[in-house]
């Protein structure tokens, strides 16, 4: 650390390196802190949880009661012991709730003042934190897996969102009364539709709608779809995952298709034939996670196994984790580090999370501390913590441990503190 401190001092080193060093030694160092409590809200297991990237400050988790709370993660009392406290709730009392398991919530990119949940109720809804009240809800016919707003995106206020339907469904955030349904389908008669909207112009017939607010991508997958995610480098690129084995990359400005099918076996993309037999893994896959700089995708599957993708060909890099426990039939919510060299990834494996070093496949560590499986985890960029969900109830806080250089330094302080209230004692010679 003085030799970082140093050489960014006199200009020698960049300043990012001593930055991504100590994030990196934080993240050698999470363990379940003592010291660190969420408040347990929860009367049933919690499957999703999020942090909002605008403040780094509060946290969302929504669990299979239904409810969703925000809690905020600051510790303003100056003691080292405190309990994250839940400061808003959408609990069973509320009469806008969801009435089945909440599977995925998330933070509107830009505002603490908007979130996101969808539901086994069937239902999307977009909430007002100020008044815990919907502005919107979306309506689909089966359930919600899954749903994902982009973090990046300038052009374009879409929520990708998977279904129990084989279908992808674009919900848009400023369409108004005037809505359409956009039937996949691999008609000619599409081709007359596609002036409807640039961004929903994939092989579709469109058909109005009152009261619905979403349209679908073209025929890809032939099961549920259990993971959409946007990727955080180009905002119009769009991976899913489906219970058929794949995994499918998507432009939604074109009107081709998906771009290309995630193919473990790295087969010859150039023919098309090989496009309906590409599997990503030989089971359900329902982990979906970019990097942090977009270049890879990770994907899990009840194969226990987890792979890591080219974003921009395709590619299986076979990177080899090891078995990767994974039972789920739902969505599995995991998450890589931001900041450290080199990146790791953070896996639910039973009831511990398994650490990963994403290039090169080594189990760094495994997290243990709940009681029953782990259903999600978050990492907090700005702290290196690692947040955690499972089926006991429970959200964990994974902290980095002081070094024992700062605890031996801790200790002198208060050492010297003592001694100095003590008279000194006189030597005579």
């Amino acid at each position: 650390m003085l030799g970082f401190l140093a050489a960014r001092q006199t200009g020698l080193d960049d300043p990012l390196r001593l930055r991504r060093a100590e994030s990196t030694r934080r993240v050698f160092g999470l363990e379940l802190n003592p010291d660190r409590d969420v408040d347990q809200v929860h009367g049933n297991g919690i499957n999703t949880i999020d942090i909002e990237a605008v403040e780094g400050r509060y946290m969302l988790s929504g669990g299979s009661d239904g409810v969703i709370v925000i809690y905020d993660l600051e510790n303003y009392s100056g003691k080292p012991q405190y309990t994250c406290k839940a400061v808003c709730t959408i609990g069973r009392s509320n009469r806008y709730v969801h009435k089945f398991s909440v599977e995925t919530v998330q933070w509107y990119p830009y505002d603490t003042g908007m979130i996101v949940s969808s539901s086994f109720d069937k239902t999307m809804k977009v909430w007002d934190t100020e008044t815990l009240k919907p502005a919107e809800v979306f309506e689909f016919e089966g359930n919600v897996y899954s749903h994902h707003l982009s973090p990046i995106a300038r052009k374009h206020s879409l929520i990708a969102v998977g279904t129990k339907y084989p279908k992808i469904q674009l919900c848009d955030l400023k369409s108004g009364s005037r809505t359409h349904v956009l039937q996949g389908c691999w008609s000619r008669l599409s081709r007359l539709y596609r002036h409807i909207h640039p961004y929903y112009c994939i092989n579709t017939i469109s058909e109005q709608l009152v009261n619905k607010q979403w349209c679908m991508l073209s025929v890809g997958h032939r099961a549920e779809v259990l993971s959409v995610r946007w990727s955080p480098r180009y905002e119009h690129i769009l991976a899913t995952a489906s219970a058929d084995s794949k995994v499918k990359v998507w432009d939604v400005r074109r009107a081709t298709g998906s771009l290309f099918t995630l193919d473990q076996h790295n087969g010859d993309k150039s023919k098309a034939s090989s496009e309906a037999v590409n599997t990503a893994h030989n089971g359900r896959v329902n982990g979906l996670c970019f990097t942090g700089d977009g270049l890879y995708i990770l994907t899990t599957g009840t194969d226990d196994r987890m792979r890591l993708w080219n974003s921009a060909t395709g590619e299986n890099t076979l990177v080899n984790y090891g078995k990767v426990c994974n039972e789920s039939r739902k969505k599995v919510q995991f998450t890589v580090s931001r900041g450290c060299s080199p990146e790791f990834v953070f896996v639910p494996c039973g009831s511990s999370i398994a650490v990963y070093a994403l290039h090169t496949g080594e189990l760094v560590t495994m997290l243990r501390g709940h009681y029953n499986n782990v259903d999600c985890c978050e990492f907090h960029p700005d702290y290196q913590e690692l947040y955690s969900g499972g089926k006991d109830c429970n959200i964990l806080a994974w902290v980095p441990v002081l070094r024992v250089s700062d605890m031996e330094e801790k200790s002198r302080n208060s050492n010297n503190k003592v001694r100095g209230k003590k008279k000194p004692k006189m030597f005579l010679f």
